[in-house]
């Protein structure tokens, strides 16, 4: 990552308070990507990014999980923005919709998995 990007403080605890209030696919979510569960990758949750939370990242494929719920509703633009800025510093982007963690975990967790198979493979 870009060593000239730096994470303001606000952002960093912004991203304390929000893994205390995970949204429910969020933390269906997290009890599968925790404890190196997918293929022994280490996963952190809520973790900041210059002005960004990641709802999860693996830094060591540089992944970050996004789940899109009603709070993404009109904020297509913003999302594809901030997915450009990440790309740009070598982050991927995966994004699934709430509904998709809820009610189809196992396509969820096969996308994951492939992408982690294929990352800078």
């Amino acid at each position: 990552m870009n060593a000239d990007i730096t994470t303001p403080k606000y952002v960093t605890l912004l991203a304390r308070d929000m893994r205390k209030n995970m949204t429910l696919s969020e933390k269906i979510l997290w009890q599968k990507l925790k404890n190196k569960q997918i293929g022994g990758f280490k996963f952190r949750r809520q973790h900041p990014i210059y002005r960004y939370v990641l709802d999860f990242y693996c830094f060591e494929k540089m992944l970050a999980i996004e789940i899109d719920g009603n709070a993404h509703i009109g904020k297509e633009e913003y999302d594809e923005y901030r997915d450009e800025f990440l790309k740009s510093i070598g982050i991927k982007t995966l994004r699934f919709i709430d509904n998709e963690v809820i009610n189809d975990m196992e396509t969820v967790l096969k996308k994951i998995k492939k992408t982690l198979n294929i990352r800078f493979e």
